[in-house]
């Protein structure tokens, strides 16, 4: 009796899961609704790679030689600042500064080992602009034309990119006393 008991409860709770109903189907137009939902953006994420082959070219260009190639990579605005505080305000004082630099007192430099890691802010966390930025970072070994010493050091920069895929802003962090014992005779 206890056996038949157990079998026909166990038939009534499955019978009871078989015959539940269905939870109602969202209608073709509220699925499509909820497809279109705008989705917050985070407040950064990885942006397309070719900002990280602009960086990488540009770089190739200079140390090439070929500033004119090197300065056509920043906007007409470009401000170019270092981490020490000074900075350049404008593609020409651009161009100006890093044409007598590598005609007058840098005979070569290279850029080994590089990391080029492009970002789209979307929402700024600080002082940052929104938009897209490339973080790289690279060994720089320079030999000056004054001295004929050399200079091995880690740098770091920031770039950030304007509307029209031109470098409007770069932020460079390079140890200066490194660059100033090379140049010290």
């Amino acid at each position: 009796m206890k056996n038949q008991l157990a079998l026909a409860l166990s038939l009534f709770v499955l019978l009871m899961v078989a015959c539940k109903p269905e939870a109602p189907k969202e209608s073709a137009a509220a699925a499509k609704s909820a497809d279109t939902t705008a989705v917050t953006p985070p407040p950064a994420e990885f942006a397309d790679q070719k900002y990280a082959e602009t960086m990488r070219s540009m770089y190739a260009a200079f140390s090439k030689g070929d500033v004119v190639a090197y300065v056509n990579y920043f906007s007409e605005n470009a401000v170019y600042a270092w981490n020490y505080g000074d900075s350049l305000a404008g593609k020409a004082a651009i161009s100006e500064y890093w044409t007598k630099r590598r005609t007058e007192i840098i005979d070569s430099v290279t850029f080994n080992n590089q990391i080029f890691l492009p970002v789209k802010v979307n929402k700024p966390q600080s002082v940052e602009a929104p938009g897209i930025w490339v973080l790289a970072w690279y060994q720089v070994m320079a030999k000056y034309k004054t001295t004929g010493k050399k200079m091995t050091q880690w740098m770091h920069a920031d770039a950030h990119f304007d509307a029209n895929g031109k470098i409007d802003r770069l932020i460079q962090y390079t140890d200066r006393t490194l660059i100033d014992a090379a140049l010290k005779k």
